[in-house]
Formats: structure tokens, sequence, C-alpha cells
């Protein structure tokens, strides 16, 4: 009896050990937008209303860059629908970065060297959301 006790408290103790292991994320690993980013913001799509999806946002302090990527949410999240995401400098006439499409997970990564504020769009579905002066650093 004694025995059957240790080896399941060791197979679990094994089971945890390689879980924490497996999950765990080291310090220099890259987010989504790649090495020396920092998420700065999350958005709900849209701003109001029946959420679809999320807005992220991350900066690179030595590279002065934003970049921003959206993904579902709730019954969106890793189904095929539209999901968009766009990014350039507040009052520009055109985005610096834009993706759009069908996708099960998320749209993006774009980017926008940004000294100064910018504007984003998102989209999930038929869920909107726009920031036009954000971030400003």
């Amino acid at each position: 009896m004694r025995t059957r006790s240790k080896i399941a408290t060791l197979a679990s103790a094994a089971l945890v050990s390689t879980w924490l292991v497996a999950g765990a994320t080291p310090a220099s690993a890259a987010g989504p937008c790649g090495s020396g980013y920092s998420r700065v913001g999350v958005y709900a799509v849209p701003a109001s209303g029946a959420r679809t999806g999320t807005l992220e946002v991350y900066y690179n302090s030595s590279a002065r860059k934003n970049c921003a990527l959206t993904y579902g949410y709730g019954s969106y999240a890793g189904r095929v629908n539209r999901k968009a995401v766009a990014i350039g400098l507040s009052g520009a006439s055109k985005w610096a970065g834009a993706d759009n499409g069908m996708y099960a997970q998320y749209a993006g990564p774009v980017y926008v060297y940004a000294p100064g504020c910018i504007a984003l769009r998102a989209q999930v579905a038929g869920g909107v959301r726009q920031l036009n002066e954000a971030h400003c650093g």
C-alpha cells in the first residue's frame, strides 16, 4: 500500500514538474511582434456592445516602433471570420500597415515607426474599433 502511494506521489510530482517546465516562458522569448516589444494596450472590439475581438498594441522603445494585431474573442476566437488591423501615424492620410482577411487566429502584426501618436483600426466580424490619437510617446 505504501509503495503504491509513493509511486502515485512521485508520478504526480513528475507530471506537475513537466507541466511547469513546459509552460514556463523564457524571459528572452519574443511576443507576437518580435523581441523587444512590450504590450502597451489592449482594447475590446467593438468599444461597446457585444464583444467580437481584441486589439493589442505593442511598443519597442529602442526602435520607436509600434505593432498591432487583432484576434477573435468568444465564439469568434479560433474560427474563420473577417479579422483586420491597421496602424498609422495620427493624422496621416494612409495607414502605414494593414492586414485584412478571413482568418481563424488573428490579423497582423502590422508596424509603424511612431515617435508620436498613432491611429489604430481593428475589426472582427461586424465589430469595429478605431482609435485616432493613441499611445503618444
